[in-house]
């Protein structure tokens, strides 16, 4: 918003020499780290009331578990504050209204799967939260409904971005590791442009995939919160890449013109996970719950589709990939020996819980695989 506000007023604030003390917000790069300034005021100085707030509709954790092992470990967390993620969706929101460029397309479908997964993570929270108290009823959303609406949102966001020709032109090119999209400043002989239905497969994976993993994450204290932080930083320098043709085409990966305006949304998404990251930090004061997890995951997932970077992203998010691979291995051999189990217990930060490593151990540690990854992933852009 504020930007279309300079933006329309260019030519007034000039004439009056005033177009010089706001001409920064032309700067996406500045835009970008204030809207993570932003998001991550609102969250540490929101955070309380919305915590006291969340306290007295007794949306606590209930303290249970379907593992016997981790009823000691998650009955301390009873009653701890959930749906958190209201914090994070809003700051998130308000940060990209605020200052991202609401003209282009990629910054409305981003808001719209923000808002989507937020109220579909929501929904479910409620039902499971308040369970107790209606004492009847839901007792949340089953699997295959929220899977309805992730896949749902996924179809229309991917159907949509096949369709557009003109700001981000390059939007199906498939970008492959150590591929060249461009030789001599050119589109390279025989980069593949995806036919719309193959870019909308990939766009419903991604986005419901990598919600789901994300979700499947969040069981420890800042565990998932921290691993989103960091992927987000990784997503904003991809997408100032990615909006730069200079940069894009020095690099040989994909330019995408309206990119630079995700930079915004990478930005506010790694300002609010860090200030929800203050009152999620063991022991936490507050849980995200699925309203926090399902946006956060949507739109990472969404992001790496518009930066046509889905190989990179999939590998700065390992951590995520090896959580939820964790939990279908565990069903899929559970189901096949007739009760024999691969992990002691899943997602696999339990496994290593219950092996021995102290809960922030685990938390650390796989923070520390998530910047390795990232790294990693970054590094191999170089390599074309």
């Amino acid at each position: 918003m504020l930007y279309i506000l300079l933006d329309n007023s260019r030519d007034w604030l000039d004439e009056r020499g005033l177009y010089r003390y706001v001409q920064v917000l032309d700067q996406i790069e500045f835009r970008a780290l204030a809207a993570a300034t932003l998001s991550f005021l609102i969250v540490l100085f929101v955070g309380p009331r919305v915590i006291r707030f969340l306290t007295r509709l007794k949306v606590g954790d209930s303290g249970l578990s379907d593992a016997e092992a981790l009823r000691q470990h998650t009955a301390s967390k009873k009653n701890t504050p959930t749906m958190g993620g209201v914090l994070i969706a809003g700051s998130i929101f308000l940060s990209v209204f605020l200052l991202a460029d609401l003209t282009r397309f990629v910054v409305m479908a981003g808001l719209l799967v923000l808002f989507w997964m937020a109220v579909l993570g929501g929904f479910d929270d409620w039902l499971k939260l308040t369970a107790a108290r209606r004492g009847a009823g839901r007792q949340g959303l089953y699997a295959w409904e929220k899977l309805v609406f992730q896949l749902g949102v996924g179809l229309i966001i991917g159907w949509f971005l096949s369709q557009r020709t003109d700001e981000i032109a390059l939007i199906r090119v498939l970008n492959l590791p150590f591929q060249k999209t461009y030789e001599a400043g050119e589109l390279a002989p025989g980069v593949v442009i995806l036919p719309a239905i193959v870019f909308v497969l990939i766009s419903v994976l991604m986005i419901a995939g990598i919600s789901n993993a994300v979700n499947i994450t969040d069981g420890m204290d800042g565990l998932a919160t921290g691993i989103s932080a960091a992927v987000a930083l990784g997503l904003l320098v991809l997408a100032l890449i990615a909006g730069s043709e200079v940069t894009a085409k020095r690099l040989l990966v994909p330019h995408i013109p309206s990119a630079e305006e995700i930079g915004v949304i990478a930005g506010a998404m790694a300002g609010a996970c860090l200030g929800f990251l203050w009152w999620n930090c063991a022991p936490a004061k507050v849980f995200m719950g699925d309203t926090g997890s399902l946006c956060l995951g949507g739109l990472i997932g969404y992001m790496a589709i518009v930066l046509r970077q889905e190989i990179v992203v999939l590998l700065m998010c390992g951590v995520f990939l090896i959580e939820i691979g964790s939990v279908m291995l565990q069903v899929s051999y559970f189901r096949k020996t007739g009760g024999k189990r691969i992990f002691r217990c899943a997602p696999i930060h339990h496994h290593f819980h219950l092996g021995g490593w102290q809960e922030q151990q685990v938390v650390t540690r796989a923070w520390i695989l998530s910047i390795v990854l990232i790294v990693f992933a970054l590094a191999t852009i170089k390599l074309r």
